[in-house]
């Protein structure tokens, strides 16, 4: 008998209707603005009404209905290995950091610090090493490239140090190509990367009810690639989307259709994703709080409209608006990932963050990773693993609290109980006073210090290897960058 997975559903049929319904409305008035001449193009062909003169694009349910017809429900990212290990589709979830930091803690001063390659090399690593991260990020920005490649500079980072699959995104189109042409050096060239891709791109719509030039062109040049996209609508409720939670959700409904629309009109069949990274706006302070259980629910019930509509699902949680990594943030990066992973999300972004998205801290990436495990153990839900359920164990016991000498305690519990790392503290109070009283962060700083010194590197074919460098060293001196960082690996170009 297999176990029963824990879920929870904000909306009734009804709502994740009426939800969609308001949506094909939005899309008919006031309609999409749509800044990408192709896209346009695009959507005239299939019917939609385009004003060139306003970029606005009327699209009817029709043209919205054919291309979900033809939207994939399931697909994989594969590791370096060519193994399926992602699955995006149904009620499977998976977890990634949180992408495009500007900032890393510092774990010795605690102080915000613009983030350089050393930083983004450390999180990859001890991504790496922790099982729990079941895809990479690129997760910060490395500040002393240029701004021209630094999109294609991270992703170089990671397939150096890296055999996960990569939650990634383009800054342009132009670079796109090449971030594309990198994966494929690794695939055996783009038809073996659109059979077996290691990778998905965030494309995101500008709120309210906008697909920039970027964006759209985005969804097209993926889309042809055969190549994931994972649409990130972003409503900002009460700024940049109604104030209502159900208001954000129609938004987001309304935006994401429409990408999918463009997406498949584009290439019918190409992979695209239901994804996200909405939230409330703190009217007191002015910001959009990435930890807020109402940004959670909007996650929550946007998942359960793209379910409804058979897509694979995104959302960003897990994250943190606090500072430092301290109670705030164990409580709020915990509790979101919780209900993401409750709602059935396929990839849940947002680990390791701080500061409204803006921060990166290896530390708490060694604290998330403990909450994804119990997350994930919760998820696992009751397993029969004994002919009866109890009734074996009692034979003999004779009413004394001696189950520890079965045999079967030895050989369940670590099958029935998540055994966490040293991060957690599970000891007596005379056992932790003896280890040092160390705080939460303090073991995690250790933990993170240990992950580093136990990393190997995944073994790339030279070939590969030289084709890759070859590559980011050209765009880097056309970029005007005189000389690469030092990445700390040696690399075989003789």
């Amino acid at each position: 008998m297999s176990a029963i997975q824990p879920k929870i559903e904000l909306l009734s049929t009804e709502m994740v209707q009426r939800i969609l319904d308001e949506a094909y409305q939005l899309m008919m008035s006031p309609g999409i603005k749509v800044q990408s001449p192709r896209a346009r193009e695009l959507l005239a062909a299939a019917g939609a009404q385009v004003d060139e003169t306003s970029e606005v694009a009327k699209i009817p349910d029709t043209v919205v209905a054919r291309a979900l017809e033809t939207a994939p429900h399931q697909f994989f990212l594969y590791n370096r290995l060519g193994e399926p290990v992602v699955n995006y589709g149904g009620d499977a979830v998976h977890f990634d950091p949180g992408s495009s930091g500007v900032h890393i803690l510092d774990p010795q001063t605690l102080e915000h610090k613009p983030s350089y390659t050393p930083d983004l090399i450390r999180l990859i690593k001890i991504t790496e090493m922790l099982p729990q991260y079941d895809a990479q990020s690129t997760a910060v920005v490395c500040n002393e490239v240029p701004k021209a490649i630094g999109d294609l500079y991270r992703l170089y980072l990671v397939l150096m140090f890296s055999s996960k699959p990569i939650v990634t995104g383009a800054f342009s189109v132009s670079t796109l190509q090449y971030m594309i042409d990198m994966l494929a050096i690794f695939a055996g060239g783009r038809a073996s990367l659109a059979e077996k891709p290691q990778a998905v791109f965030d494309v995101c719509p500008s709120p309210p009810l906008i697909w920039s030039a970027f964006g759209a062109e985005n969804l097209i040049e993926l889309a042809r690639a055969g190549v994931p996209a994972q649409i990130v609508s972003m409503p900002l409720a009460g700024a940049a989307a109604p104030v209502t939670l159900l208001g954000s959700v129609v938004q987001h409904a309304a935006e994401c259709l429409s990408g999918i629309a463009i997406h498949q009109l584009a290439r019918p069949g190409a992979p695209i994703v239901w994804g996200g990274a909405p939230a409330i706006f703190d009217m007191r302070k002015g910001t959009t709080p990435m930890g807020a259980i109402e940004t959670a629910m909007i996650d929550a019930a946007y998942a359960q409209v793209g379910k409804s509509l058979g897509l694979p699902t995104h959302t960003y949680l897990g994250a943190s608006d606090a500072k430092v990594v301290d109670a705030q943030a164990g409580m709020e990066s915990g509790m979101t990932a919780l209900v993401g992973a409750l709602a059935g999300i396929n990839m849940i972004s947002g680990a390791g963050m701080l500061d409204f998205l803006a921060c990166q801290s290896a530390e708490k990436l060694v604290v998330d990773a403990e909450a994804i495990a119990m997350v994930k153990r919760l998820l696992a839900g009751m397993q029969v693993r004994t002919d009866t359920l109890a009734l074996e164990m009692f034979a003999g016991i004779q009413f004394k609290g001696e189950f520890l000498k079965q045999k079967a305690t030895r050989q369940l519990f670590p099958l029935e109980q998540y055994l966490p790392s040293a991060v957690i503290d599970r000891d007596s109070i005379r056992g932790w006073q003896q280890e040092g009283r160390l705080d939460t962060f303090a073991r995690a700083r250790q933990r993170a210090s240990s992950l580093l010194e136990q990393y190997q590197p995944p073994r790339l074919p030279s070939d590969q290897q030289n084709e890759l460098i070859k590559m980011i060293q050209r765009l880097a001196e056309e970029a005007g960058m005189a000389k690469m960082p030092d990445i700390g690996k040696e690399e075989s170009i003789p």
